[in-house]
C-alpha cells in the first residue's frame, strides 16, 4: 500500500524582528502583559514588498538544497495560505514559476491556522494516486492584515513560511498515519476579516472603517481553542491504539502558550515533549506547524521513524490533527 511520507522539510523567517519592547511604543501594552497572556517575545515582520510567495520559494529553495530535488521534478504545490500574494493568480502559480517547476501544477487552500494540516491532507492524497514528489507549504504574511492599533490582535501575529516534501513510500515504519480535520462554519463571526472578499468589496468606506484588518473574538477562540485541540489530540492517539508516552514530539499550532498548555496536559505530555516556539515567532497561522517541524528537525529531537503529532486550531472554525512517523530523509 502506497503511502504519503515527509522526507524534508525547511523553512523561512524574514530578518526584521518586532519585539514587544517595540510595541510598547506603538500601542497601550508591555513586555509583561504580552509575555504572561501568551508566551510571545517577539516575532519576524516581512519586510516591504515582501510578500508569501516570496517567504515560500526561501523555504523551498532551501528545501530543493537539503533534499537535492530539482525543481523540475515536483509534480504539485500546494499552498495553505490566507494572505496570498493577490486572490488571483493562485500564490501556488506564482511560486511555480519563481522556482522554475515547469512540470508542476497546483493550487492555494484557505484553512486559517489549521490550513497547513488541510495542505498536507490533500498532498497525501496525490501521492497515493500517483504524484511523486509534492511539496506542501504553510504561508502567512500576517503583518499585512493586521491594524497596529489594536493592542489586542498585533501582539499576537508574526510572519513566516515553512515547506515539506511529499513522497511515496511502501514501508511502514514512515509515513501519514492519520489525520481527523474538523470544519464549524458557526464560529465565522469570532475570527475573521470583514471586507476585501465578494460579499463586502473594497471601497472607501470599507478602508475608512479598518475592515480590512483581522477581527477576533479572544475570549471566544481561546475557549473552543482549548477545548478543541486537546480532543483531536487525544481522539487520534485514541483511534489509532497510540499512548502519549509513544509520541516522540508533540507540535501543536503556537497561538497561545496557555492554549497550548491545556491541550498537552489533556494529552498527557510531557514538557519534554512538546515544542513551543511561540516565543520567536508568535502566531504565523498556517506557517506554524512546519516551522516547528524544521525546528525539531535541525535540532535533532527528532529521528527517522519517530512517532509525530501535529494539531491546530484555527478560523472558521477549523481544526485538526494528524499522526505520522516521520521520514525517510532525503540527503542531497
Amino acid at each position: 500500500m502506497i503511502n504519503a511520507a515527509i522526507t524534508g522539510v525547511a523553512s523561512y523567517v524574514p530578518e526584521k524582528v518586532l519585539t514587544n519592547f517595540d510595541l510598547e511604543k506603538i500601542v497601550d501594552t508591555n513586555d509583561e502583559w504580552i509575555v504572561s497572556r501568551t508566551g510571545i517575545r517577539e516575532r519576524h515582520i516581512a519586510a516591504e514588498g515582501e510578500a508569501s510567495s516570496d517567504m515560500s520559494v526561501k523555504a523551498i529553495e532551501r528545501l530543493l538544497e537539503k533534499t537535492g530535488v530539482k525543481a523540475k521534478e515536483i509534480d504539485a504545490i500546494i499552498v495553505a495560505t490566507v494572505t496570498p500574494d493577490m486572490l488571483f493568480p493562485s500564490t501556488a502559480a506564482l511560486i511555480q514559476e519563481k522556482i522554475g517547476a515547469s512540470k508542476a501544477w497546483g493550487y492555494d487552500l484557505s484553512g486559517a491556522c489549521s490550513g497547513f494540516l488541510f495542505a498536507l491532507k490533500s498532498g497525501s492524497a496525490l501521492v497515493q494516486t500517483g504524484h511523486k514528489k509534492v511539496i506542501v507549504v504553510g504561508v502567512d504574511t500576517m503583518s499585512s492584515i493586521l491594524d497596529y492599533t489594536d493592542r489586542n490582535t498585533c501582539i499576537l501575529f508574526g510572519d513566516g513560511a515553512g515547506a515539506v516534501l511529499l513522497e511515496p513510500t511502501e514501508d511502514d515504519r514512515y509515513g501519514i498515519i492519520d489525520n481527523l480535520l474538523f470544519v464549524d462554519g458557526s464560529g465565522a463571526d469570532a475570527l475573521h476579516m470583514k471586507a476585501g472578499g465578494s460579499r463586502k468589496p473594497a471601497t472607501h468606506a470599507t478602508v475608512d472603517a479598518r475592515e480590512h484588518y483581522l477581527f477576533q473574538d479572544g475570549r471566544s477562540v481561546f475557549k473552543r481553542a482549548s477545548l478543541d485541540m486537546a480532543k483531536v489530540s487525544v481522539d487520534i492517539l485514541n483511534k489509532n491504539n497510540f499512548k502519549a508516552e509513544d509520541v516522540a514530539i508533540f507540535i501543536p499550532h503556537q497561538a497561545n502558550k496557555r492554549i497550548i498548555d491545556v491541550a498537552a496536559r489533556r494529552a498527557g505530555f510531557t514538557d519534554e515533549q512538546v515544542l513551543i516556539n511561540i516565543d520567536k515567532y508568535g502566531n504565523t497561522t498556517a506557517g506554524t506547524l512546519p516551522l516547528g517541524l524544521d525546528e525539531v528537525v535541525q535540532e535533532n529531537r527528532i529521528k527517522d521513524g519517530d512517532l509525530v503529532l501535529l494539531a491546530a486550531f484555527g478560523a472558521g472554525y477549523t481544526w485538526g490533527s494528524t499522526l505520522l512517523r516521520y521520514g525517510p530523509t532525503r540527503k542531497a
